[in-house]
């Protein structure tokens, strides 16, 4: 018996499964994404009812498709001129009805439960404010997690003060409205800075990184030498991130000749699965005819691997371009290397 396309669209579809067919038309790269920003228990359940999935028709993924347009759509006018600004603009180009529903679904999604603002903040800054809590305080607000998130945090206090927490969310009955109000109220104000959604990156590794790339070696040399008596994983760290695989074609033709010198075939083969056409021509140009034949073949039958090895195999010969450059058998373009030749 072959189904009515449009029997699911009469009987209504689940949100739970909205969002799985919703996740399944995206691309993987953006559905992935997408996932990264949900916590723990939704993805356990999304990721149940997408293995569920069997019966999707074009009919309904692309009802889906078009409610979340309509959702998004609505929810930028709301936050443009409000409720009322919303439904005029969604009433011109639907029916008045479905129009409606759109709009209270957004509006009910706007009403927060209690603690919230909490779902999104990171289990280790939770711990941190919630170390010194009262466990009556503790239990409330786990109550009002979601269950996977309460669990890590639950791991992350004291035995002693795990067990007084469990006590007290176990034989918690109804809290008053204005007791919740009262703690979320102190809260919301003390996890401001740590909620995700506020967090700015206005420093780093990273800006460290992107700094000392532009001043001269000497100076860059200073700096992280300096440093590394003082934090020398913080300096390998920032060695890292300042020079990357790709950055070899920055490297002079004798430095990738002296490179090469201290790189095996397979390493090479691996590390080049990813690199750009002009770097491997870099490397081939650098190396005997023989030699560049051995290596392209190597990748050829090498088949599919993983990501993970092709990197750990690139940053093996990162390192390996660091030490040469620091014994002075490289120089990078830009990083003033040229300016201490000794002919």
């Amino acid at each position: 018996m072959v189904a009515d396309p449009k029997a699911k669209e009469k009987l209504g579809i689940s949100g739970l499964r909205k969002a799985a067919v919703l996740i399944v038309s995206l691309e993987q790269e953006m559905a992935t994404k997408v996932l990264a920003q949900m916590d723990k228990d939704t993805i356990e359940r999304l990721s149940f009812e997408i293995a569920k999935l069997e019966d999707v028709t074009t009919v309904e993924r692309d009802r889906v498709l078009e409610e979340f347009y309509h959702l998004s759509l609505a929810q930028q006018y709301i936050e443009q001129g409000g409720v009322a600004y919303a439904r005029a603009l969604l009433e011109k180009v639907l029916p008045p009805e479905e129009a409606q529903r759109i709009i209270e679904t957004i509006e009910q999604s706007l009403r927060v439960a209690p603690f919230g603002f909490l779902h999104k903040a990171e289990t280790e800054n939770l711990l941190t404010f919630l170390q010194e809590e009262h466990p009556q305080t503790i239990a409330l607000i786990l109550a009002h997690l979601g269950p996977g998130q309460s669990a890590e945090v639950l791991a992350g206090l004291p035995s002693k003060k795990q067990l007084e927490v469990v006590k007290r969310l176990a034989t918690m009955e109804h809290t008053s409205p204005e007791v919740i109000a009262q703690v979320e109220g102190a809260l919301e104000k003390r996890f401001a800075s740590l909620v995700t959604e506020e967090l700015r990156e206005t420093g780093g590794v990273e800006a460290v990184a992107e700094i000392l790339n532009l001043t001269d070696r000497a100076t860059e040399r200073g700096i992280l030498e300096a440093l590394e008596e003082e934090d020398p994983d913080l300096v390998d760290q920032i060695r890292r991130l300042m020079f990357v695989f790709e950055d070899i074609l920055l490297v002079n033709d004798r430095g990738v000749q002296n490179i090469l010198k201290e790189v095996e075939n397979d390493q090479l083969a691996l590390a080049l699965k990813t690199a750009s056409e002009e770097l491997k021509e870099k490397f081939f140009r650098n190396m005997s005819k023989r030699a560049a034949e051995l290596i392209r073949e190597e990748m050829e039958f090498m088949g599919p691997v993983r990501l993970a090895d092709v990197e750990s195999a690139q940053a093996t010969i990162v390192d390996a371009v660091r030490k040469l450059e620091e014994a002075g058998e490289v120089i990078i373009q830009g990083r003033g290397g040229e300016e201490e030749i000794v002919v």
